[in-house]
């Protein structure tokens, strides 16, 4: 069958099965349906990507991984959807997000789950969209799209404070919404064909001095969405308080929401402005990455310990975009799946103590590792993998962003490798308090059984850190063509 013949395209099919499936879960009120269906829906949307892997090559496939049609003509808006290297590997990610969620959730209980995992379904959806479109109002409508189930979901299943947190985050991600609404609207009024496609945006011509104004709207409306310092306070709040399979999605997949869009819109709209603005952009980065690391080091709460860890991984990745090094580029391809992979696999075992022991308070626990050694050694895995040890998959990303970073700059260098010191002093800590300190507290003599679903997203987890921290060359090579034009469009900056 022709490729021009299908009737489908793979970003189209990914995007659309998980919005049908989040309806119809809506539907099954009755038992555990919509728990089963969510779970399904998931395996079957990563039989997708992975059957896409096969059609890569666009002058074969180039109407299977693309498309575009007018979605709002008057406006000069198409519905065009591009499953490039980048897209394909935030689609994996994505895809895979929610299965290791819905397999290591799979004995919770919550209230209206029909509502639940309807919601959950149709945040994937926004997401996909996001990671696909290539047209800004329809990237827009995704972004939005990915956010509203996501208030739902934190102020309706969430902790005691969970209306102070979620109201937090409405405020932080609306401003920026609000921002980047009105950016795109600028750019868009300054096209030279009035439209909004990525195309169009690079070409804008916009007035003399107007474009530094309009850089920081889209910049700020993506850093409180990744998010960087000084815009990261809603993050540690809303970590806590929701419930802990949409905390996994929040960290694993929507933070790179921000990094995305910087790579995908920020930096070809704006090659000169990202230029000069580099220098301010990657000192802030770097000190969110110490900020973010000494607070980690501070917490009692392992929710809040994984939420600031995040943060100062992903002010690493924010300042490696900027340094307009191809190895910085590379370590951020890289580093946006890994890291994806790594804090999923913390959160799967944060739920498991709290759900067991009843408490998340790294003080209240000790000796797990007596109790509970399949844990305890997922656990370790994960934790150094998250800390970039060599041969897992973070240490290539770090190793790559790092390079591209010292490239740009030593003093910042040096002064960002700090938080590589303070992230093996809070890791092993809380290591040696919560699985290798004395038994007592809750702890005693409790174990944290695995369920068969926690065992196989942990396995999962555990098998892609040690693949791809021995062999990363298949997502180098998978996003290198987007590294490529990024590169040729920033180091047109000044």
């Amino acid at each position: 069958m022709d490729a021009k013949d299908v009737l489908i395209t793979f970003p189209e099919l990914l995007l659309w099965f998980p919005l049908l499936s989040g309806l119809i879960a809506f539907l099954l009120v009755k038992g555990n349906g919509a728990k089963k269906w969510a779970l399904t829906s998931s395996f079957i949307s990563v039989a997708i990507v992975i059957a896409s892997f096969f059609f890569t090559d666009n002058s074969k496939y180039f109407h299977l991984n693309n498309v575009s049609y007018f979605w709002m003509p008057s406006l000069g808006s198409s519905f065009a959807l591009k499953y490039d290297g980048m897209s394909r590997m935030l689609c994996l990610l994505t895809s895979l997000a929610f299965l290791l969620v819905f397999l290591s959730t799979l004995k919770n209980e919550y209230k209206k789950p029909h509502a639940f995992y309807g919601l959950m379904l149709l945040t994937q959806s926004g997401l996909i969209g996001v990671f696909c479109t290539m047209d800004a109002l329809a990237f827009y409508f995704f972004w939005e799209l990915a956010l509203i189930p996501v208030y739902f979901l934190a102020s309706q299943w969430g902790g005691e404070k969970r209306i102070q947190a979620t109201f937090k985050f409405f405020v932080y991600t609306f401003a920026g919404s609000l921002l980047l609404l009105l950016g795109i609207i600028y750019v868009y009024l300054h096209t030279p064909d009035s439209t909004f496609s990525l195309k169009a945006f690079m070409e804008a011509q916009l007035p003399a001095g107007h474009g530094k104004f309009v850089f920081w709207l889209f910049f700020i409306a993506f850093a409180i969405k990744m998010p960087v310092f000084p815009f990261h306070t809603w993050q540690p709040d809303t970590y806590e308080q929701s419930p802990t399979a949409v905390t996994m999605i929040l960290s694993g997949v929507m933070v790179k929401m921000g990094v995305y869009a910087v790579l995908r819109w920020l930096l070809p709209v704006f090659p000169n402005e990202s230029a000069s603005f580099a220098n301010i952009i990657i000192w802030l980065s770097a000190i969110g990455m110490i900020y973010a690391s000494c607070i980690a080091w501070m917490q009692d709460d392992l929710k809040r310990l994984v939420a600031y860890s995040s943060i100062a991984h992903i002010g690493l990745m924010c300042a490696a975009v900027f340094t307009r090094q191809e190895s910085g580029f590379d370590g951020v391809m890289v580093q946006m799946f890994n890291h994806g992979i790594n804090i999923i696999g913390l959160w799967i075992v944060v739920e498991l103590i709290e759900k067991k022991l009843g408490t998340r308070k790294i003080s209240e626990l000790g000796g797990l590792a007596n109790t509970s050694p399949a844990l305890t050694v997922f656990l370790v895995i994960i934790a150094l993998a998250n800390i970039a040890l060599p041969l897992t998959n973070a240490f290539v990303g770090e190793f790559l962003m790092f390079n591209g970073l010292f490239a740009y700059g030593k003093w910042v260098t040096a002064f960002a490798l700090i938080s590589i010191i303070l992230a093996a002093v809070y890791t092993l800590n809380m290591i040696q308090k919560v699985f290798y300190g004395s038994t007592g507290g809750v702890t005693g003599e409790n174990a944290v059984s695995l369920n068969g679903g926690a065992y196989m997203a942990l396995g999962i987890v555990v098998v892609i850190v040690f693949a791809l921290g021995v062999y990363p060359k298949p997502l180098l090579e998978l996003t290198s063509e987007t590294v490529d034009f990024i590169k040729s469009r920033f180091m047109g900056g000044l």
